[in-house]
């Protein structure tokens, strides 16, 4: 496969009809869900003394976002919820203050020592 040829297939991947989904209809309401979408290419070539060298590469990343809600004339936008997410982001927080909280308290500790020594 040809470098030209993987980044052309990338930019044709990569347009809006991937972040916008078709839009459906249902008893009046009107949906149209979203997406970010992420990618890329590579590529490579060369000459070696053993022979002719080669490579390509494309990657393509999409997750939901959310999706625009259309009622007559108003329009809401809708975020979609990731819990997987939300759950990494609480593990990470509490662990910060985790390691704050005994770092704080390890500093108290020494200084009680300290102080207790000079007494």
């Amino acid at each position: 496969m040809d470098v030209e040829s993987v980044i052309s297939g990338a930019r044709d991947a990569l347009t809006v009809q991937r972040v916008f989904g078709e839009p459906y209809e249902r008893n009046g309401v009107t949906i149209i869900p979203a997406a970010v979408v992420r990618g890329g290419a590579g590529g490579g070539s060369g000459d070696s003394p053993q022979g002719k060298g080669g490579g390509t590469g494309f990657g393509l990343s999409a997750r939901p976002v959310g999706a625009f809600v259309l009622r007559g004339d108003d329009w809401e936008w809708k975020p979609a919820v990731d819990v997987t997410r939300l759950i990494l982001g609480a593990q990470i927080v509490f662990a910060v203050a985790w390691l704050a909280i005994r770092s704080i308290g390890k500093a108290r500790a020494k200084a009680r020592m300290k102080a207790a020594a000079a007494s």
